[in-house]
């Protein structure tokens, strides 16, 4: 339900460092924020996310170099006051999948992260990361965080806490860290509480009370069957037949809302089925798919198949073009013997279908495995709206997102729309090696392997 205020006012303001492709900064949109400037150094994640928000300045430049005049000066905030500044620093160096070292020298971002804040001097502020970071030896470093924020005039909730996008309508198993703070000035935020669970009956999507999250199936099954469309295998989009969609569909595909998205509306074409390029599996592989069980990792490409009446495992990103250019697992369809495709990774993160991603999978995936849900990021940032004593408002003006081009751009093309160095993301350059093929790829998303 929207909270009843009493200072109604202009939306809030906010600042999202480490944007990507905008999971948080539409998860802050939608609970009424206006996120007036995103900070992301990788140029095809800033093409991306001007595409879906080109209303708002997308800053193409590191943390460890952009300051925060520039951040002011290059946006709509000029000398304003900013409500709130969120973000998640890259979280190598704190994943329990990856190399956990508390020397690792990819968590000095962490700092430049906590020096924006500190110049930019945010009523509130959100940090976001994995939940390795809450393990072991990591915990002296959230403890050293919390104070370099205690000894610059801010307090932090001390008992910080790992969420779970499952329990926010997403159906998908996504837990994160969130360190929330504020002003001394001004009271702390809460964690926002479950609103949703797999235990109990379920209920209305257009309520806030608890109810069951959405499975996979909900997510999925109104999608178009790609199989239907040769042309998917040149471009990722076609006018399509959607089939009959669940509640949750329903909210993606903008054929509902809830009482409480206070996002701008977008004008999009909903018979255009987007981000779904096809991928060519060979017979063996679509063999060895379908024997798969649901909820069971197929032995050989070791990915998982997705249980309909389940929710998906994690999605995650695979390794950045610096550090090797890996493609993370894709899941495997409950139903059809093939890897998901974007736009159903889309789905199951709780992107609506207006967003898109680039056109490329590889890109694709790694903008929607390197976000916050962003049911789970406006969980979040409604708890912050509570503390600052406005009403959320819906906004009427619809927003048109017509600049196509800006997906399709390879790192050269990206990196000169912005003005910066190609090589500021280091080359994609890799060679993959099986049994039948040899490749090399450079930039742009190349399917070298068949699995």
């Amino acid at each position: 339900m929207a909270h009843i205020k009493k200072n109604p006012q202009k939306r809030p303001i906010a600042v999202d460092l480490f944007a990507g492709a905008g999971g948080m900064t539409l998860g802050f949109e939608q609970a009424g924020f206006d996120v007036l400037a995103s900070v992301e150094i990788d140029p095809i994640h800033c093409a991306t996310h001007e595409f879906n928000f080109p209303f708002w300045s997308i800053l193409c430049k590191s943390v460890e170099e952009i300051t925060s005049q520039e951040i002011r000066q290059n946006s709509a905030i000029g000398d304003r006051e900013i409500d709130v500044v969120f973000g998640g620093p890259p979280c190598q160096g704190f994943s329990l999948i990856g190399k956990r070292s508390f020397e690792d020298p990819r968590n000095s971002l962490v700092f430049h992260y906590i020096k924006l804040v500190l110049e930019l001097s945010p009523k509130f502020f959100v940090m976001e990361n994995v939940k390795g970071m809450t393990a072991g030896k990591h915990k002296e470093l959230i403890a050293e965080i919390i104070h370099k924020f205690e000894i610059n005039g801010y307090k932090v909730r001390q008992k910080y806490q790992v969420l779970n996008a499952a329990h926010f309508g997403v159906p998908q198993n996504r837990e994160r860290l969130f360190i929330l703070g504020c002003r001394h000035d001004l009271e702390l935020p809460n964690y926002p509480q479950p609103i949703t669970q797999s235990a109990k009956p379920k209920k209305s999507v257009l309520t806030n009370e608890l109810n069951l999250t959405p499975t996979v199936w909900d997510a999925l099954q109104d999608l178009p069957e790609i199989e239907k469309y040769s042309e998917l295998y040149q471009r990722d989009w076609v006018v399509a037949d959607f089939g009959k969609p669940s509640d949750y569909a329903r909210l993606l595909r903008g054929l509902i809302s809830t009482n409480n998205d206070y996002s701008y509306p977008r004008q999009y074409d909903s018979r255009i089925l987007t981000s779904s390029l096809r991928t060519k599996h060979n017979l063996e592989s679509i063999t060895r798919f379908s024997a798969t069980p649901h909820g069971k990792t197929e032995k050989i490409s070791r990915f998982h198949k997705l249980d309909p009446q389940g929710i998906c495992n994690t999605l995650r990103a695979g390794t950045p073009s610096n550090l090797g250019a890996f493609t993370s697992p894709r899941p495997i369809h409950p139903f059809i013997p093939r890897c998901i495709t974007v736009r159903e990774a889309a789905r199951l993160h709780s992107y609506p279908d207006w967003f898109r991603l680039h056109i490329t999978k590889w890109h694709g995936f790694r903008q929607i495995g390197n976000s916050v849900p962003p049911l789970l990021a406006k969980a979040v940032a409604s708890k912050i709206m509570e503390k600052l004593n406005v009403s959320p408002c819906k906004p009427e003006e619809i927003k048109i997102l017509d600049n196509d081009s800006l997906l399709m751009y390879d790192m050269s093309k990206a990196a000169q729309h912005y003005g910066v160095d190609s090589r500021i993301i280091e080359p994609r350059v890799r060679k993959i090696v099986n049994k039948k093929k040899l490749c090399q790829t450079n930039n742009f998303d190349m399917e070298c392997i068949e699995l």
